[in-house]
């Protein structure tokens, strides 16, 4: 896939279901700029940290064994 940041091409190999992910929060299809990145970064971090606080909640409730 190929972003167009700050006009300069930028292209990575993802698979289809990263492509999908990526693409939630920024397009393929404009030039974007440095704030955007910024913004989706940031959403993803966010998302990221929301779901590892669930994950360690749940891993707090198993009993040790």
């Amino acid at each position: 896939m190929t972003f167009h940041i700050n006009n300069m091409a930028y292209t990575i190999n993802v698979d289809d279901k990263l492509k999908e992910e990526i693409t939630r929060y920024l397009s393929t299809e404009k030039n974007l700029d440095t704030k955007e990145l910024l913004a989706a970064y940031i959403r993803v971090s966010q998302q990221y940290l929301r779901l590892k606080d669930d994950v360690e909640t749940v891993t707090n409730k198993i009993p040790n064994l």
